[in-house]
């Protein structure tokens, strides 16, 4: 698609995917309530290679890289148009390169200002306000983004990895103005979609942007996870709170596996759910749905609750 007309003060927003989603998820959220159209796409050539293949009722399909496309949405009242791009994956090889080519093609649209979102894991608790940290390429950005009223806190020191940081170092050996939003989420839940801290992003960046956006979808999706989230830490909680008591009565034990209860393939599964979960505490949500459609929680829990117990 040719724009219409020239663009009027373009603003670039640039996604890939990450933790929680969150910038991805924010990325297509704009993407349809502003009925935004493809502009253009670059070429995956040279960007990443062939993983794996698709086969549909038996039949391999043609192979397909990751795409990255561009899509505009130019505002009816002229003031800032809004362009969006959206990579499905980050390539494993060249990004700074790949990062200038990009600022040069927005620069080409008339881009003046670049933004990427991210996630902030904390330790947060879903069921609290989800916090939006900045960084910017130069200081007057920085005061900008101060501004009481925008309720941003500043990234103080840490770094922004992947693309999402990459693209803003680059906008800023070009002279490029470049901010960063980073919505906050639960670490244990760093690997679930986590749309609240979507919302919260975008929330800042419309207000920024001085445009206006129907967020009640977005906002059902952050409500739902957010009671999923907390009762799966209700039902921890509980379930430790219980066990201590047991504790103080008798010793635990540790029920043996009945021979026929699990098939060898689905027990090896179980150890290496355990040996994530070890080394990451967001891998035991997904550990404890395992064990629960394989009914067998029962056998494995005091194994389970010592995971959070090890890591406080």
């Amino acid at each position: 698609m040719t724009p219409t007309r020239r663009l009027k003060h373009p603003w670039l927003v640039a996604v890939w995917p990450g933790a929680g989603h969150v910038a991805l998820s924010a990325g297509y959220y704009l993407l349809a309530k502003l009925g935004m159209h493809q502009l253009a796409e670059f070429s995956s050539n040279g960007l990443f290679d062939v993983e794996h293949v698709e086969v549909k009722a038996g039949r391999i399909q043609p192979t397909q890289l990751p795409r990255n496309r561009f899509f505009v949405w130019q505002d009816p009242a002229e003031q800032r148009d809004i362009v969006v791009f959206i990579g499905e994956a980050q390539p494993p090889l060249g990004k700074y390169a790949f990062c200038e080519k990009l600022i040069d093609y927005a620069r080409d649209l008339g881009v003046e200002q670049i933004f990427t979102f991210a996630a902030m894991a904390t330790q947060m608790h879903p069921k609290h306000k989800s916090q939006v940290y900045a960084a910017a390429t130069e200081d007057p950005l920085l005061q900008q983004l101060q501004e009481e009223k925008w309720n941003l806190e500043l990234l103080q020191e840490g770094h922004i990895g992947g693309l999402n940081g990459v693209l803003l170092g680059a906008a800023a050996d070009k002279g490029m103005p470049g901010v960063c939003l980073l919505g906050e989420m639960p670490q244990i839940f760093a690997q679930l979609p986590f749309p609240k801290a979507s919302l919260a992003v975008l929330k800042a960046f419309t207000g920024l942007a001085d445009m206006q956006i129907d967020f009640t979808e977005l906002a059902q999706q952050a409500e739902a996870v957010e009671h999923r989230m907390g009762e799966f830490l209700a039902n921890m909680e509980q379930e430790l709170a219980h066990r201590a008591e047991q504790q103080h009565v008798e010793e635990s034990s540790f029920a043996p596996l009945d021979e026929d209860s699990l098939d060898e393939e689905s027990r090896q599964h179980i150890e290496a759910l355990f040996r994530a979960a070890s080394k990451d505490r967001s891998k035991a949500y997904e550990l404890k749905n395992e064990l629960d459609r394989l009914e067998v929680f029962a056998e494995y829990e005091d194994r389970f609750l010592d995971l959070f117990k090890q890591n406080g």
